[in-house]
């Protein structure tokens, strides 16, 4: 399996270590698409009573934007602790929000069609730049076609 290298860098992106260290000193961040350019989208395929899986969560903002919006259960993942606990705390009061520290290759904690949806907006890329990519790539892939 080929993957372009050159758009990796020296980062494990898959290593729980390096986002631990990232999110201990970084605040609230989105990668690539914010939800105002992603609504139309979100709100054409995915209905605001599913039960949706964000994966590779971090400390971004959009599930707090999609309940503004009406969503009703979001289940968050992430592989740091760091970015789980952060999460945790700020939104204890949003009981339409669920933060589990946990690894998108494996996910064996929830049943197959535990899901209506499942959200990405950088995990697989992030995924690919680490160690053995094309491997965690098709881990995570298998997991996700579960839900």
């Amino acid at each position: 399996m080929l993957r372009d290298e050159s758009a990796c860098n020296t980062y494990n992106y898959g290593d729980s270590d390096y986002w631990d260290a990232r999110y201990i000193n970084e605040s609230s961040f989105d990668w690539y698409q914010r939800y105002d350019a992603l609504r139309p989208f979100l709100t054409q395929y995915i209905h605001t009573s599913s039960r949706v899986l964000m994966v590779g969560c971090g400390n971004a903002v959009i599930s707090e934007d999609m309940v503004k919006d009406g969503y009703e259960s979001i289940m968050n993942v992430d592989i740091s602790c760091v970015a789980i606990e952060m999460m945790r705390r700020k939104y204890e009061h949003v009981p339409q929000l669920e933060y589990m520290q946990m690894d998108v290759r494996d996910m064996g904690f929830f049943l197959d069609d535990s899901f209506d949806s499942v959200i990405d907006k950088g995990t697989l890329d992030a995924l690919m730049c680490g160690t053995d990519g094309p491997t965690s790539a098709s881990q995570m892939l298998g997991e996700v076609s579960r839900f």
